[in-house]
């Protein structure tokens, strides 16, 4: 079984792959995302690429190779599902889960995982609207646009939340937004960056524009 520091460059670099929409992943990109060195990203992508995790490319990036892509999203699927029993069962806040599952994802057994599963009831995706791969290895990869995307005076219901800083989450529930909540956009994509949302039978809340195109909605 993969280390825990191996499985989570393997998750970092799926979820920079889907990111970017790019093939490769730069190495200043990785190291960025798991806060170390270019230098030490570099060793570490190196050691994964002769195990078979991973394609690397001098000067190019990275990328997962299948049998990464499989490791990576078994990662993924335990962190998701544990985030779901953290909140669905245990009751702790949606803002609260991510650091608990990425110390739990590491040591959860299988047969563990598929108890939640069960008793879970099998879920699609986890509280922020994360798609949970299956025990397969497949995972839903649907594309959404955001709410600075989004057409105005139209509904929408959000179905994904990318920004998932606690303080980020803890504000969106305190305006009423989040997974299934119905929303409109009254007003924005104009210079000032601000954009106006009003939750289904809310008072509407102004977001930035980083912060609307966090929000994935169809």
């Amino acid at each position: 079984m993969p280390s825990s520091t191996v499985e989570n460059y393997l998750k970092e670099l799926f979820l920079q792959q889907q990111e970017l929409e790019s093939s490769y992943v730069p190495m200043n990109v990785l190291a960025l995302a798991m806060d170390v060195t270019a230098g030490t990203a570099t060793v570490m992508v190196q050691g994964l690429a002769e195990e078979g995790f991973v394609d690397y490319q001098k000067r190019v990036g990275s990328r997962l190779t299948s049998r990464g892509e499989q490791e990576a999203l078994q990662v993924l699927r335990r962190h998701r599902l544990v985030e779901a029993f953290l909140v669905k069962i245990l009751g702790l806040d949606w803002s609260e889960v991510h650091e608990e599952a990425h110390l739990l994802e590491h040591v959860v057994s299988e047969r563990v995982l598929e108890r939640m599963d069960t008793l879970l009831g099998h879920p699609e995706t986890d509280p922020h609207g994360d798609p949970i791969p299956s025990a397969s290895g497949s995972i839903d990869r649907t594309s959404y646009i955001s709410l600075a995307e989004a057409p105005l005076n139209e509904r929408f219901r959000v179905v994904r939340i990318l920004d998932q800083s606690p303080e980020f989450l803890r504000y969106l529930e305190s305006k009423g937004i989040g997974p299934g909540a119905q929303v409109v956009v009254e007003a924005g994509g104009d210079v000032s960056g601000a954009f106006t949302v009003r939750p289904q039978n809310l008072p509407p809340t102004v977001l930035g524009k980083m912060a609307a195109e966090s929000i994935l909605v169809d």
